[in-house]
């Protein structure tokens, strides 16, 4: 099934069970598709591009929850966490950090990186591999101890 088809699918039981939180969080999750679908490029939606999607619509509201608690806005950050709730749950398991390091530090052993000049590639490949499964994979993330 494809993530449209699970959309749709849960856009109606959200409807049919009156939830609003899940129901506000699949719609932009439906209207990110169309976006996506319509933008021109006509690329096809892959798993690939669904999950930075997702992982997109995840930032934004993450972005605007710490905006709300800075301003001491509880109400609209609990619709934020609400909608990042839900949203998280179409994207793959999160690898816990053991299951990380270990990815990583095979991605070191098999690019044979040596030094930090050679963080890049191996970034570069982390963010290939792990892609949803890992959030906010960037350089400062990993700690090489081997480099």
């Amino acid at each position: 099934m494809t993530l449209e088809e699970k959309i749709n699918q849960d856009l109606k039981t959200a409807m049919k069970a009156q939830d609003k939180g899940t129901l506000r969080a699949v719609r932009a999750i439906k209207s990110a598709i169309l976006l996506q679908k319509t933008d021109g490029s006509g690329e096809e939606l892959t798993a690939d591009r669904e999950i930075q999607m997702l992982q997109k619509l995840i930032k934004t509201r993450t972005d605007s929850l710490e905006i709300y608690r800075q301003q001491g806005r509880s109400d609209l950050a609990f619709v934020e966490e609400e909608e990042i709730e839900v949203i998280r749950k179409y994207l793959p398991a999160q690898l816990d950090d053991a299951a990380l390091e270990e990815v990583v530090q095979g991605i070191i052993n098999e690019t044979g990186a040596s030094s930090m000049k050679d963080m890049g590639r191996v970034v570069g490949l982390a963010n290939q591999r792990l892609a949803g499964q890992a959030e906010g994979l960037q350089t400062e993330a990993f700690e090489l101890k081997s480099l």
